[in-house]
């Protein structure tokens, strides 16, 4: 059954690791296409997301191998450039193949992506941003072909700050003809983390964690190893779950440091963080009230991948407050459910009103999306009696193993 059961009303306590980051993993793996040879990433995830990036590189003609937590890819006899649409179809982040295949073999045909539905994402800023670069793109009703000789240098000033756009220019340029300039470019922590990849490949990149990147075109990429850092939305959830429960945590290998804004709305709500060289110590319920709410933002503000979690929090906390989604304009999807479980949510516009609750009770709830699916059992962890979280394959596709890492923490949690 693609369910989780979740027996509530325990606090979590004890250690859990935090597994290796899947936003910096899926770039990280398209940017292998780049180079000719065989690279080696450490602690990518064992998650769906991964499973269907390396799919669709085996499927260009990539030598794919995996063994404990290490992938090898080697695009020596890549030899495809039109991608399967099963697997595009499932996966939003396959259009960051687009500007690497295009860098290595002038060559594109793809279905359009899929992934959550938590907003419209539309891919126009991708493809204009390429026709800037001497992309031709035909476009037709299911997809599109995308052929240029080689890709050329260009400046770009792009209407909003986009995750997705930067990482695609960023593949795109690095075996450019010339200099790119990308403004503003996103500064999440995993567009540091591709960065760094690349650089250590041979790339020229300036201004990596900033909102201006600069990309100065090399004619080749050498093979490397490298290691992927541990995620930081992963390590939020667990953050949030142990809010939710009260108790005390270890989340081992958490990026402290990258997640500062997340950090700090914690303490806020009253929750005791303590940052220590490999990882985060979580102590105690928030229960404190957040007087100016939550408004997610582009790093370094609040993500808005942990706002269903911290919405738990909030319904939680003995205090009414408010959330403002300023992100993606479809990401409230979790309210209906939460209110099936006693929680007492209004959404209006872009603002979901939290009033406080005594207690949560365990119902049958659906998760429609990713993160919105591990709020679900956060919620079902601190709610009396027993909840199923139906449509698990939404957390499988950024979650390791849900269910042991709460285990591990003391939760009565399997699946259904």
């Amino acid at each position: 059954m693609d369910a989780i059961r979740i027996y509530g009303g325990n606090c979590l306590r004890g250690q859990t690791k935090i597994q290796g980051s899947k936003n910096a993993s899926l770039p990280v793996l398209a940017a292998t296409l780049l180079i000719n040879g065989t690279c080696e990433i450490e602690n990518c995830p064992n998650i769906s997301d991964v499973f269907h990036m390396l799919r669709l590189l085996g499927s260009l003609g990539c030598r794919v191998t995996r063994e404990e937590g290490l992938v090898r890819v080697d695009t020596g006899q890549l030899s495809e450039c039109d991608m399967p649409a099963d697997s595009v179809g499932v996966m939003r982040s396959s259009i960051m193949l687009l500007g690497a295949l295009l860098a290595r073999t002038g060559s594109v045909g793809m279905e359009y992506p899929g992934g959550c539905v938590i907003g419209k994402r539309p891919i126009d800023l991708h493809l204009r941003a390429l026709r800037r670069m001497g992309v031709e793109i035909v476009e037709e009703e299911d997809g599109f072909c995308a052929r240029t000789q080689r890709l050329k240098g260009a400046v770009h000033e792009l209407p909003f700050v986009s995750v997705g756009v930067t990482e695609n220019l960023i593949l795109a340029a690095v075996l450019a003809q010339g200099c790119t300039v990308i403004h503003p470019a996103a500064r999440e922590p995993e567009i540091q983390i591709l960065c760094e990849f690349l650089q250590s490949a041979g790339a020229k990149i300036m201004g990596v964690g900033t909102d201006r990147l600069v990309v100065e075109g090399v004619r080749c990429l050498h093979p490397v190893r490298f290691h992927v850092p541990a995620d930081r939305i992963v390590a939020g959830t667990y953050l949030a779950a142990c809010m939710c429960t009260g108790g005390s945590a270890f989340l081992q290998d958490a990026p402290c440091e990258h997640m500062q804004s997340v950090l700090a709305c914690a303490r806020k709500l009253g929750t005791e963080i303590t940052c220590e060289k490999d990882g985060i110590l979580v102590s105690g319920r928030g229960c404190a009230a957040l007087p100016a709410g939550l408004v997610t933002e582009c790093y370094p503000g609040f993500p808005t991948d942990l706002q269903s979690l911290f919405m738990v929090v909030m319904a939680l906390s003995g205090h009414s407050g408010w959330i403002e989604e300023t992100v993606f304009e479809n990401r409230f999807r979790i309210v209906p459910e939460l209110c099936r479980m006693g929680a007492d949510i209004t959404v209006q516009g872009a603002r979901a009103y939290i009033r406080p609750v005594k207690k949560l009770h365990g119902a049958i709830v659906e998760a429609k999306e990713l993160r919105g699916g591990a709020a679900l059992v956060a919620a079902a962890l601190a709610a009396e009696g027993t909840s199923i979280v139906t449509n698990r394959h939404y957390i499988d596709r950024g979650y390791e193993d849900i269910t042991l890492s709460f285990r591990e923490l003391g939760a009565d949690i399997e699946l259904a």
